[in-house]
């Protein structure tokens, strides 16, 4: 296939290649020829069919075959002698759109190159990691927010009268057209006011209720109710309060301790410092990475292909007036035009994900099986009851697993950058590693 350069303007590609009709034909009778062995038609035994025959037959189903396998040879050399790759899939067509058989065949193939990624010394990289320590103040806190979490309620003083979110204990006798109705009864039942656990208009007719009192609750079932000789009827309740309890944060002792599986206190709050750790750690990566990101950006630079940075900033610029409107859930809105500061940043994007991949690839570093379905799975725990259908559709979606493994392969790489760099540890108070955080994400 005779192969020829039209365009080459920074990373813009355009060939003309021409497949002459004899060549075409010349692989079109040799796959003819290699099928022929297998070939039986009426009035001629299995492999004796003659071959201008069987052109007559299948040849022109074959042509087609023929000539993309073709082209994609061609391709597939082009890019090997070139040593290029493509930053998308290449744009492919026939040139001579009238073709018929006998002609030469004519393809344009155009395509924008990936670019030569300059090497970096990782080790010329400086980098401050921020560590911060659990310390007894803040497991104080936590400790203090985990027992406001497992709020108890406590016998208000006699002569009360309920409010919203306070528990009232109560016995209730349901009634539709004076008939009691089963399920409708109960005896010491302990009902927190504004926690919508019942019939609606049901807890709001308790709030100024007294201990002692009786109050006959009427309501109306809801026309979708699941017992359907209920749904959209009026029904009683004659409710006697026992108690009116106040909300109280639960007492920090062992007994709370065991409510969140430790064996006791202290156990509880070295869990808590371990947690408050953990979440420092992951505060302080997030801000080295950054620093990361910002140090390889100011070390690089180099062409990027025009339509990666143009999609990525399309796609920022709809992401940041979706959150500017979040009222708005579709996309049937008006075309959202991009900016200096989304192709910026789309450039900036566009130029850390060719070097963190050039930075993977060179170091051989892979997403494994055992990585992948680990983040499968932590996915499929947000979909309650149908992980299995989460991991078929994750199985079957290539682009779905594309976007999983994506930030494992960044977070591998970023390690790797980071053992590498010269990485100095600074000792910091929680408050002052919420003030980083702060200053990160008004960035």
């Amino acid at each position: 296939m005779q192969v020829t350069e039209t365009l080459n303007e920074g990373l813009k590609r355009a060939y003309k290649m021409i497949l002459s009709a004899k060549d075409l034909d010349d692989k079109v009778m040799q796959k003819l020829k290699d099928a022929q062995p297998d070939i039986e038609l009426k009035g001629f035994r299995k492999g004796k069919v003659p071959l201008a025959l069987i052109k007559k037959k299948f040849g022109q189903s074959v042509l087609g075959e023929a000539m993309q396998e073709t082209v994609d040879g061609a391709m597939s050399k082009h890019f090997e002698e070139k040593g290029e790759r493509p930053a998308f899939e290449p744009d492919v067509k026939m040139a001579n759109q009238e073709w018929k058989e006998g002609d030469d065949v004519e393809v344009e193939l155009t395509y924008e190159a990936l670019p030569e990624i300059p090497e970096i010394d990782l080790t010329s990289i400086k980098l401050e990691r921020l560590v911060a320590k659990a310390d007894d103040a803040g497991v104080e806190e936590a400790l203090g927010n985990l027992a406001e979490s497992a709020q108890d309620f406590k016998d208000r003083k006699k002569g009360s009268k309920a409010k919203d979110g306070d528990q009232v204990v109560i016995d209730f006798v349901g009634k539709v057209d004076g008939e009691a109705f089963e399920g409708g009864s109960a005896e010491d039942y302990p009902l927190t006011l504004g926690s919508n656990s019942f019939i609606p208009g049901f807890e709001e007719q308790l709030v100024g209720v007294k201990a002692g009192e009786e109050k006959d609750v009427t309501v109306t079932f809801p026309e979708e109710y699941q017992a359907e000789h209920l749904a959209g009827k009026e029904a009683v309740f004659n409710c006697t309060i026992k108690s009116v309890k106040a909300p109280a944060a639960a007492e920090i002792n062992d007994e709370l301790a065991q409510k969140y599986g430790a064996e006791d206190l202290e156990g509880l709050k070295t869990q808590i410092r371990e947690r408050l750790e953990q979440e420092y750690a992951g505060a302080a990566r997030a801000i080295l990475k950054r620093g990361l990101l910002d140090a390889l950006d100011e070390k690089v630079s180099f062409e990027l292909p025009p339509t990666m940075v143009e999609t990525e900033a399309k796609q920022i610029a709809h992401q940041m007036w979706h959150e500017e409107n979040p009222d708005v859930q579709g996309h049937d809105h008006p075309e959202i035009e991009t900016t200096d500061e989304h192709n910026t940043l789309a450039a900036r994007r566009v130029r850390l994900g060719l070097l963190l991949a050039d930075l993977g690839q060179k170091a051989e570093i892979e997403v494994t099986d055992a990585e992948m379905t680990q983040a499968v799975m932590n996915q499929a725990r947000q979909y309650p009851g149908q992980e299995r259908e989460f991991f078929e559709f994750v199985q079957k979606n290539p682009q779905m697993r594309q976007q999983m493994r994506a930030p494992i392969f960044e977070d591998k790489v970023v390690d790797h950058v980071v053992a590498k760099a010269d990485v100095k540890d600074k000792e910091i108070s929680k408050d002052d590693l919420e003030k980083a955080i702060e200053a990160l994400n008004d960035e």
